[in-house]
This record gives structure tokens, C-alpha cells and sequence, in this order.
């Protein structure tokens, strides 16, 4: 394992550590909570930061930051069989979707942004500070794990994953405009077809066929770089600008 890989996995474990402290921040509920009132909740600032910041640099949340990447990643141990995508990946959208919707009719109907409470409804900022907190903590531990084992590798971002769309959509928009992003690139000419990186990819990525054809648009990588660093050729690595 590399340096890179060493550091970015680091991160996914102290960020999987912290999510009892976080998980309200990333709460798609407690958003609909805060939007009844006109209250635009932590998770609503979290998830239009990472709108945001995916325009210049696509899905790297998800490949360094993520707390549910890390524990999908830990589990990985017990299944490492790649997750079966394609149309699959669409349900997330379907449930992404009617929940966004519902989030901006609360907004309305609530007349609007009129506060801003980054910790609404948490207890000083902590997410489980209370018992009945634990109940929506293991909940979501329980079906991250379960999805892991059954479907395989970070089943969860393929599937269910409610934050994902808004890094898809920032970075599909940041693609259209044509602003410069961090993106992964090849060289086709130096790939030999070994398909190790296809085989360490955490996404179940196709990532041999794309770096013979240099094309890397896909909307599920998540920019971790496992394939530049398992590349024997150096055919694959990180680039800034336009795509």
C-alpha cells in the first residue's frame, strides 16, 4: 500500500471515528425538520458545501472524507466482491429525488431561509449525546454493514447513499461550464490490460477499459486513486483542469 493510500485510509478510519459526533450533520431528516421551520439545519450546510466543492474537485469527498466510506472500507475485509451497478445505481437517485423535493415544498411552505442553526436539534454540537440517539446511529451502522456483506464493496454509495447526488450533479454542472476540476487521466497507450486496477477499485469500476480508452467519466468513481497507485506503468494519475 502506498503512502497515498495509507493517508487516505487514515482519514476514512478518524472520520468513521468521529461519526457519532457528526452523523446529525449529515442527518436527511433532520434537514426536513429544519426546512418546516425555515431553518437551514447542519446537514443542509454540509450537503450544499459538498455541492460546492465537488464543481472543482468531483467526488473526492467520498474517496477521503466520507465516515460511512470508512466503515464500508474497513468491511471490505470480510467481502471484497465488487457490487454490481449499472441501472442499480439508479435507486439512489429514486430516493434522492422525492426527498429533495420535499425539502425545497418545506422551504416554501415555510416562507424561506429565515435562520441558520448548524447544530440544530443536536445537544452542544454532539450528535449522540442522548440514548435514543444510539437507536439512529446503529441503525445506519446496521444497514451499511449489511449492504457491505450482502451486495459487496461500498454497496451503500452505489445504492442508498442520499449525499452522493449532490456531488454528481456538482460535478456533471462543473463539467458543462467547463470549469477546470481534479480528475483522473490515462494514457491508454502505456496500459498493458493487466486489470489490477479494475480488481482494487472500492467502486467496482470498469477502470482498465477506461484508462485504454482515457476516458475516466464516470460518476461513480470517487477519486480515491487506487488505481494510480497499483498502475505498474504509471498509466493512470490525478489531474487539474478541464476535462
Amino acid at each position: 500500500m502506498t503512502k497515498r493510500q495509507n493517508i487516505r485510509k487514515a482519514l476514512l478510519v478518524i472520520m468513521f471515528l468521529l461519526f457519532p459526533i457528526i452523523i446529525f450533520y449529515f442527518s436527511p431528516v433532520l434537514i426536513i425538520a429544519g426546512a418546516s421551520r425555515g431553518i437551514a439545519a447542519g446537514s443542509f450546510i454540509v450537503f450544499s458545501l459538498q455541492f460546492v466543492f465537488s464543481i472543482f474537485f468531483g467526488r473526492f469527498t467520498c474517496g477521503y472524507l466520507c465516515p460511512t466510506g470508512g466503515l464500508q472500507e474497513c468491511l471490505m475485509m470480510a467481502n471484497k466482491k465488487p457490487a454490481k451497478g449499472g441501472k442499480l445505481n439508479l435507486i439512489k437517485y429514486f430516493i434522492w429525488a422525492p426527498w429533495l423535493a420535499v425539502i425545497i415544498f418545506m422551504f416554501i411552505r415555510a416562507g424561506g431561509i429565515a435562520e441558520i442553526d448548524f447544530i440544530f436539534q443536536t445537544k452542544s454540537g454532539i450528535s449522540v449525546a442522548e440514548p435514543s440517539a444510539y437507536v439512529i446511529y446503529y441503525g445506519v451502522i446496521l444497514l451499511i454493514v449489511i449492504l457491505s456483506l450482502a451486495a459487496g464493496r461500498r454497496a451503500f454509495c452505489h445504492y442508498v447513499c442520499w449525499m452522493s447526488p449532490f456531488m454528481v450533479a456538482g460535478t456533471k454542472l462543473g463539467g458543462l461550464l467547463k470549469i477546470p476540476a481534479l480528475h483522473m487521466k490515462s494514457d491508454g497507450r502505456k496500459c498493458i490490460a493487466c486489470g489490477k486496477c479494475t480488481e482494487i477499485c472500492p467502486m467496482s469500476l470498469d477502470v482498465n477499459k477506461m484508462a485504454k480508452s482515457g476516458n475516466f467519466r464516470n460518476s461513480e468513481c470517487i477519486l480515491c486513486g487506487e488505481c494510480a497507485d497499483i498502475c505498474p506503468k504509471k498509466t493512470i494519475g490525478y489531474s487539474f483542469g478541464k476535462r
